[in-house]
């Protein structure tokens, strides 16, 4: 067989599986535009934990909460705090950072980091992508590195971490930790590799966020899975 033949059939073949992959479309995208947001495939993580599922099923063992929508008042509680970022992997995504519970963390395309960094997810928006916010900016790191970890202040003055510069949230549309629905929400919020890249390994249909939690139900959105809200500008 002739060398150009046999690299076409091969190339042909790992088009085939990519696509062959459920609710990914890891094909039709340039890695390279997002600085190396593609990541190994999540099968070199098998072990790693925390261990995902892949939709949502069954009730939810926890929810991220809004807190930090709130005007910044004193100390933050325990509860407000993220103080873990860790780096591992996830079953189909890949590399992930999770905070202490597990939760993954995500970027937002429309925030800033030049000239310098600012978080534009606020209001409601910060309901339905919980800033993970920090006190002193010192979380205990694992497979995240120090020197890509740092804070920006906030509309309502708390501080955010950052990683590599880009501020990082939850999703309230997350049921449990572990899954990463806010994948492509808006074509705008992506999952976050350690470094700060966005992570593209699995790249579903851009989708709408949930509907805003109410302030008053932390639970407000249960059972949603990241196609009720009315507004793609979050």
């Amino acid at each position: 067989m002739v060398p150009e033949k046999r690299k076409l059939m091969v190339v042909g073949a790992a088009i085939a599986v990519a696509f062959a992959l459920p609710g990914c479309a890891p094909a039709g995208y340039n890695a390279s535009d997002y600085s190396g947001g593609g990541v190994e495939p999540a099968a070199n993580g098998s072990d790693a934990t925390p261990e995902p599922t892949d939709e949502p099923t069954g009730e939810p063992t926890a929810e991220p909460t809004a807190s930090g929508t709130a005007e910044a008042k004193g100390k933050l509680s325990e509860d407000d705090i993220t103080s873990e970022l860790t780096g591992t992997t996830v079953k189909r995504m890949g590399k992930v950072v999770v905070d202490q519970e597990g939760w993954v963390l995500y970027r937002f395309d429309d925030d800033q980091i030049k000239p310098t960094v600012k978080s534009n997810c606020n209001g409601d928006c910060a309901k339905v992508w919980p800033p993970a916010l920090t006190q002193d900016g010192k979380p205990e790191l694992e497979g995240v590195d120090r020197d890509d970890v740092g804070t920006v202040t906030r509309a309502d003055g708390t501080k955010q971490l950052t990683i590599g510069k880009w501020p990082v949230y939850r999703y309230a549309g997350d049921k449990k930790p572990g899954q990463w629905l806010g994948q492509n929400v808006a074509a705008k919020w992506f999952v976050i590799n350690p470094d700060g890249t966005k992570n593209l390994t699995c790249l579903p249909k851009a989708s709408k966020p949930i509907a805003v939690p109410d302030d008053e139900d932390d639970s407000a959105g249960e059972g949603d899975t990241g196609n009720g809200g009315a507004d793609y500008s979050y």
